[in-house]
C-alpha cells in the first residue's frame, strides 16, 4: 500500500510503499476513503517543539470501508463503513474511567493516526459505524466536529447565552455550529479576515466582526452585551488575552486553539471580571457516536466547510500551500 511518511523535525513528507497492514484479533483493516488535513498536521510537521516524530505515519480525520476483520471481531463486518477516533486508550486507568477522553489516557497503548494511507489498521474500540445516510465525506468530518462539540459542552452554555467565537478555521466554524445547536442566544464570529464570513454565518453566527481598534464595542453592540462565553479557536499568541478582554463579568473563556507557545495573560484583568478559563483537548467516544447519529439533523450541512480534495500524491505540496496565504478551509485527501 501507499502511505504518507513524515521524516521528523521538519523534514520531508514522502509517499512510500509499505506492506499491507494485518489485523490483530480485535482489529479492522479499512480501505481509507478520505482523510482531512488538520491544523495539527501542519504544526506538528514543521520541526517545532511539538513534533510527530521521525519516520511516522499520520492523519487522524478519516473514514473508510472495512476490507478485513480480526479473528475475534463479531461486531463489525467486511463492507461496513466507519469513522475513526484516532487516539487509542486502555479503558482501565483513572483518566479513562473518570473522563472517557482517549487523549488523556495515562497508558496510551497505541494510535490509529494512519489516515494518510490506502489502508489502515483500526482497533474496534475506536471504530464508529457510519449510518447509511452519511457519506465518507461526512465520516471524515466527525473527528473535527467532535473537538468542537467537546469544547462547547465544557462551556455549559445556558439558553440564550451571548457567545463570541475567535477564529475562522474548522474548530471555530464547528464551535459556532454546536453553540447554535446547544442553545446559545446571539453568536458573533470574529477573525482577522472576512474570508470566512459567509461560512461563519452559515454555521449559525448572527454577525461577523473583523479584529480592529473598536472590536470590543462592536461585539457588545452585536450581542447586546459582553459575551458570557468566548471560544478561543486560533491557538496563536495573544488570543487568550484577547479573549479575556472581551469576556463579560463571571464569564468563561474556553481555549480550543491548542497554542504550543507561551501566551501571556494579565491575571489582574481577568480577576476584575471574575472570569474563568477552561482548557480542553480531545473528545470521547460519546461525541463520535452522537455526531454519527445526529450529523444529518442539524441546521446546516457541516460539509460546507470542505473546499477542496486532493490525491495522496499531492499531500506534501498541499500542506506547504496551506502554511501560507490560501483560500481553503478544509481540504480532504482522497485515496
Amino acid at each position: 500500500m501507499k502511505a504518507a511518511i513524515y521524516a521528523g523535525q521538519g523534514g520531508a513528507i514522502t509517499i512510500e510503499d509499505l506492506p499491507n497492514p494485518e489485523p490483530g484479533p480485535n482489529d479492522l483493516i479499512i480501505k481509507v476513503a478520505r482523510c482531512g488535513i488538520c491544523g495539527t498536521d501542519l504544526s506538528m510537521t514543521k520541526g517545532g517543539m511539538w513534533d510527530f516524530g521521525a519516520g511516522v505515519q499520520f492523519g487522524h480525520e478519516y473514514a473508510g470501508e472495512i476490507v478485513e476483520v480480526g479473528k475475534e471481531v463479531t461486531s463489525f463486518q467486511v463492507g461496513e463503513r466507519i469513522a475513526v477516533l484516532p487516539s487509542v486508550a486502555c479503558g482501565e486507568c483513572q483518566s479513562c474511567r473518570g473522563h472517557g477522553n482517549n487523549v488523556l489516557c495515562n497508558a496510551s497503548p497505541g494510535s490509529a493516526m494512519a489516515g494518510f494511507a490506502e489502508l489502515a489498521r483500526v482497533p474496534i474500540s475506536v471504530a464508529t459505524r457510519l449510518p447509511s445516510v452519511l457519506s465518507m465525506e461526512d465520516g471524515a468530518l466527525i473527528e473535527p466536529l467532535a473537538i468542537s462539540l467537546y469544547g462547547v459542552k465544557l462551556a455549559q452554555i445556558q439558553p440564550g447565552d451571548r457567545v463570541l467565537v475567535l477564529g475562522g478555521g474548522t474548530v471555530a466554524l464547528y464551535a459556532i455550529y454546536w453553540a447554535r445547536r446547544l442553545g446559545a442566544g446571539k453568536i458573533v464570529a470574529m477573525s482577522r479576515s472576512s474570508r470566512r464570513k459567509d461560512l461563519s454565518l452559515e454555521m449559525g453566527a448572527d454577525a461577523f466582526i473583523a479584529y480592529g481598534d473598536n472590536e470590543i464595542g462592536e461585539v457588545i453592540e452585536a450581542l447586546g452585551g459582553s459575551p458570557q462565553i468566548v471560544f478561543e479557536c486560533v491557538g496563536a499568541e495573544g488570543m487568550l488575552m484577547k479573549s479575556v478582554m472581551h469576556v463579560g463579568q463571571f464569564g468563561k473563556v474556553v481555549s480550543l486553539g491548542f497554542c504550543t507557545a507561551p501566551d501571556p495573560v494579565i491575571p489582574g484583568l481577568a480577576s476584575y471580571k471574575c472570569a474563568s478559563i477552561q482548557f480542553a483537548v480531545g473528545y470521547s467516544m460519546k461525541e463520535f457516536l452522537y455526531i454519527a447519529d445526529q450529523m444529518d439533523k442539524g441546521h446546516c450541512d457541516p460539509k460546507a466547510i470542505v473546499t477542496n480534495t486532493v490525491p495522496l500524491a499531492d499531500l506534501a505540496g498541499t500542506m506547504q500551500k496551506l502554511r501560507g496565504p490560501n483560500d481553503e478551509t478544509k481540504v480532504h485527501v482522497v485515496m
